[in-house]
């Protein structure tokens, strides 16, 4: 299970009154539909963002602390915005600039509290007005990887020579040159998951396939002290292929590990040495996975009510008794739970499947999962049981991954930085060869 699900029973915060329902928009159409998720996604972090540092909330809840992966992911939403129209490019570039400037400007340093990072690294979980600490949360590796993504993805938007797009692409060039990466290594040639001040490096570390290519990608592809090619060889050294439900893939049971990475980096059509030796690339290995899981749900061995073949999509989530990486196949704390995210996030993927599942959840469960914020984090149809929360690690993904299948923006964006492109040449990607 990856570290980022692993602490999500943090997020849980005290209850307060919960987002109110919504009627869902008409969505007489595919094109409807996925225009009315993506610009309710986009609505989560223009209002749950913080208006003077920029720090978005972890939840729909006033007293959500910062989820700096929410942030990462909310960079990249400001940008479709303005392609969409949702936003002007003035507001989208003071939201970034400011979101920008709290991480640059944010203390850091070894000791337990009033810093907001350490070495360039940031923790898991931040005060929203302050950007300090919260709780006792860990410096996170992956978190720290999905917000300098978004920071990295804006850079390339804001292109134009005005004063503050000049700044985003500075800031954003600064905040990806501090972090040691070498000293998240611990001494390895792996990165660790986190660090506490209390107790030192996490024991475990980011070898095996799940969320966290991006991660290495940044690593190897930075110029101020980047990791040497042997780290991706290490990640990959966990690597498993497995064969569920007819489909034979490097496995992972929650979506959001074939996801993630998905969200910034088009792997479609290139390969790694370790999937050259396989025979598909990462997009197709995640095309697999939503497949199996569609199966498994139609099988649904473990006879939970509701699953079938358009309502599927198993993640980690909140649930009935609280939040877990859930997946499958194979089984991993599969209690009848189903997430939206989990879907949505899989549509450049596998369209043909995705579209009809939106289409029987709008239809059927709309009314009990639909806020202005679009879909929930989960329901689970066996317990009559809908989550209160909408999570900025949901909407991100939905919103991103509907932009990559409409247009590839994303996608293109990012292929196109320096630190991107030397990412992936050092990890031994090159264009995949047809068979």
């Amino acid at each position: 299970m990856a570290f980022l699900a692993a602490l999500a029973f943090f997020l849980i915060p005290c209850r307060l009154a919960a987002l109110p329902p919504e009627p869902p928009p008409a969505a007489d159409s595919d094109d409807a539909l996925l225009d009315a998720i993506q610009r309710a996604a986009f609505g989560f972090f223009r209002d749950e963002t913080h208006p003077g540092n920029g720090l978005v909330r972890d939840r729909s809840r006033p007293d959500s602390k910062c989820s700096i992966a929410a942030v990462g992911f909310g960079l990249s939403t400001w940008c479709m915005a303005v392609e969409r129209g949702w936003a002007s490019r003035q507001e989208a570039a003071q939201r970034v600039d400011a979101t920008l400037q709290t991480f640059l400007r944010g203390p850091q340093g070894p000791q337990a509290a009033q810093v907001m990072g350490h070495r360039g690294w940031f923790y898991h979980f931040l005060e929203m007005d302050t950007g300090l600490r919260a709780w006792k949360c860990e410096l996170s590796s992956i978190d720290t990887a999905l917000f300098l993504a978004g920071a990295l993805d804006a850079s390339v938007f804001f292109d134009q020579p005005t004063a503050i797009e000049r700044r985003i692409r500075k800031t954003a060039d600064a905040l990806l040159a501090r972090v040691d990466w070498r000293w998240m290594c611990n001494g390895s040639d792996v990165l660790s998951m986190g660090w506490h001040p209390e107790k030192g490096f996490i024991p475990r570390c980011w070898v095996g396939y799940n969320e966290a290519m991006i991660l290495y990608l940044l690593a190897l592809g930075t110029d101020a002290r980047p990791l040497p090619a042997t780290a991706w060889e290490g990640w990959t050294r966990g690597y498993l292929i497995a064969s569920h439900h007819g489909q034979r893939y490097v496995d992972f049971p929650p979506l959001f590990g074939h996801q993630y990475s998905h969200c910034w980096i088009d792997f479609r059509g290139i390969t790694d040495p370790w999937m050259r030796t396989a025979g598909w690339d990462y997009f197709e290995n995640s095309r697999r996975a939503v497949l199996a899981q569609r199966a498994y749900c139609i099988e649904n061995p473990l006879r939970h009510a509701g699953y079938g073949p358009t309502l599927w999509g198993i993640t980690a989530c909140d649930g009935p008794n609280g939040y877990a990486a859930r997946g499958a196949p194979p089984a991993e704390n599969d209690d009848g739970t189903l997430a939206p995210t989990a879907v949505v996030a899989s549509l450049p993927f596998a369209p043909e499947v995705v579209l009809p599942t939106l289409r029987a959840l709008h239809r059927d469960w709309g009314t009990r999962l639909w806020t202005r914020y679009g879909y929930r984090d989960a329901f689970n149809p066996g317990k009559q049981w809908v989550a209160e929360d909408v999570l900025g690690i949901d909407q991100g993904p939905m919103a991103l991954m509907i932009e990559n299948h409409r247009t590839g923006a994303t996608w293109r964006r990012m292929s196109s930085h320096p630190v991107i492109q030397r990412g992936l040449r050092r990890a031994g990607f090159s264009t995949r060869q047809a068979p």
